[in-house]
């Protein structure tokens, strides 16, 4: 899982003092409007506000509500006398500077959580919640096993400086996306068949599963067209790993996020599970395996009987 986050740089100090911003990762600026920040200076830090220049009903009437979406069209308000690039500049605010979008957490009786930046800080929580379940229990597992915690992904380097030849498989964990047309849900543990990259391993993706129904947890399956992760990065680095996702749902995802203590819990007993799991595939335990123990799959045509009634040809 990866411990950075979403946030923005400073672009450009307009005339008036109002910060240009541009992103850091991939999220909508209609998200970042109205969101408190902190500005990471040479001189310090310094807290902001970013609205669009067009901010006052007040002022502009309806061309509040006329304005584009768009990091184009949205500022960082200084909350200091910063009303020139002069004024600006003394305070030891530069072009490139990192900006940090609040969080605004909230944690609700019912198990809802609700967060900017729960991708991915709710996967390392589950990873954490897994070390200590297995710490607890004096628990330990039975092939090395190595929990590596990026600080890059969302800028699409992620994990594609740090394995090694003798590592095998890495399951990802990460968010899964709850919204429609996809099958991702806030309870128990969402797998992923494919990212925007294409499938993930057959048997390591089908480990899961099974351990899943073993251990009775609840899961479901999902495939996502405009998501990637750090096995992507993996991937293309070149590492020689088989790839699998485990993720928790996430409304909103890169937006103004929500996710339930159910999914988190379950991610957390499947992480656990894995890891005191054996290696299924010993061909795997070489760093060039041959090709005698490569995985195969029989592939058996479905049990089904013929029935005369479905047959009936309608001629009407």
């Amino acid at each position: 899982s990866h411990l950075d986050t979403l946030g923005a740089q400073i672009r450009s100090i307009d005339t008036d003092g109002k910060l240009k911003l541009v992103s850091i990762g991939h999220w909508s600026a209609r998200f970042a409007e109205g969101a408190r920040a902190t500005i990471f200076s040479k001189q310090g830090s310094y807290r902001g506000t970013i609205l669009p220049p067009k901010a006052s009903g007040h002022a502009f009437g309806e061309e509040v509500d006329t304005a584009p979406v768009g990091w184009d069209h949205v500022r960082l308000r200084i909350d200091a006398r910063a009303g020139s690039v002069e004024e600006v500049t003394a305070l030891g605010i530069g072009i490139g500077d990192i900006v940090a979008i609040d969080p605004q957490p909230e944690f609700l009786d019912n198990g809802f959580i609700v967060s900017r930046h729960l991708d991915d800080k709710a996967g390392i929580a589950t990873m954490l919640a897994a070390l200590k379940a297995m710490r607890d229990a004096n628990a330990t597992p039975v092939v090395d096993t190595i929990w590596l915690f990026s600080i890059s992904e969302e800028v699409g380097h992620g994990a594609s400086h740090v394995l090694t030849q003798d590592i095998a498989s890495m399951v990802v964990v990460d968010n899964g996306c709850t919204a429609p047309g996809q099958n991702s849900a806030e309870f128990g543990v969402t797998i992923g068949m494919a990212d925007m990259t294409g499938p993930f391993d057959y048997y390591t993706t089908h480990k899961l599963i099974d351990l899943c129904t073993e251990n009775d947890i609840p899961h479901q399956r999902d495939v996502f067209v405009h998501y990637r992760s750090d096995s992507a990065s993996a991937i293309e680095a070149g590492a020689d790993v088989r790839t699998a996702l485990a993720t928790f749902g996430i409304d909103a995802s890169h937006g103004y996020e929500r996710i339930h203590m159910h999914a988190l819990q379950s991610l957390a007993e499947l992480l656990t599970a894995y890891a005191l799991s054996p290696v299924d595939i010993k061909r795997d335990a070489e760093e060039i395996g041959p090709i005698k123990g490569f995985p195969e799959h029989d592939v058996e045509a479905a049990d089904q009987n013929f029935d005369p009634e479905l047959a009936t040809t309608n001629t009407q």
